[in-house]
């Protein structure tokens, strides 16, 4: 059962603390280039992606989850923000410029949009592991005899219901983020070697470095996250 393997792994401590580690890292660094940018579409790009990893350790901690729907809502939302980025004509300058700019756009849609889908495919487990809702105290007897079967079944339904149980599904998005995490490391390197050969130059791609390591371990962590939901 997916939720079985998710509560499994994500109550070791250690693997618990290096997730949220680098979700804050990566959303503390997206979030100070917010405040600082003077540009309102860098701004608010910084921003999403700040509040993208904000959401995933609340996740992680199992926090604020009555909010799940506006969670997944705002995620969707910087999804299509990005896709209108990745597809607008060439005069908007101020939105993704360039074919790298574009293809920049285009995955970190599909970043929001799969971390929409993580917080929809974690919500049942971790209600489901919480156990049923006590009954109120000023209720009948009968009603409150009945009152935790019912909660129970209902708790069963909406874990074997929905996009809770798409194992298949996970490990597209396992392989999909592993493949870019891959990718970020290898861009990564290479401005290193390019760097290391251009000393007394200046070099443009120093500048991309940082924001590369943070989106190779974000890849990453998002992709350890969906592999525990293949089970």
């Amino acid at each position: 059962m997916i939720s079985e393997s998710v509560v499994q792994v994500f109550t070791i401590p250690a693997i618990t603390w290096t997730f949220t580690a680098v979700l804050l890292l990566s959303g503390s660094y997206h979030l100070l280039h917010a405040a600082r940018s003077h540009q309102l579409t860098d701004r608010v790009n910084k921003s999403l992606h700040g509040f993208m990893n904000l959401l995933m350790v609340a996740m992680l901690w199992n926090l604020a989850s009555s909010t799940m729907l506006a969670q997944i809502a705002v995620l969707a939302g910087a999804a299509l923000w990005f896709v209108i980025q990745a597809v607008a004509r060439p005069e908007f300058k101020i939105l993704c410029a360039g074919r790298q700019g574009r293809l920049k756009c285009v995955y970190h849609s599909i970043t929001m949009a799969g971390a929409a889908l993580m917080v929809a495919m974690m919500a049942p487990s971790t209600s489901a592991g919480s156990g049923p809702v006590p009954a109120p105290t000023n209720v009948s007897h009968g009603h409150h005899a009945m009152a935790p079967a019912s909660q129970t079944q209902a708790a069963q339904g909406a874990a074997d219901t929905g996009i809770s149980h798409s194992p298949d599904l996970a490990l597209l998005l396992t392989a999909l983020f592993g493949v870019a995490a891959v990718v970020f490391l290898v861009l990564l390197l290479r401005g290193r070697t390019t760097r290391a050969s251009t000393r007394n130059q200046v070099n443009p791609r120093h500048f991309g470095r940082t924001e590369h390591s943070l989106e190779a371990l974000g890849a990453a962590a998002m992709a350890l996250m969906f592999a525990t939901m293949t089970a």
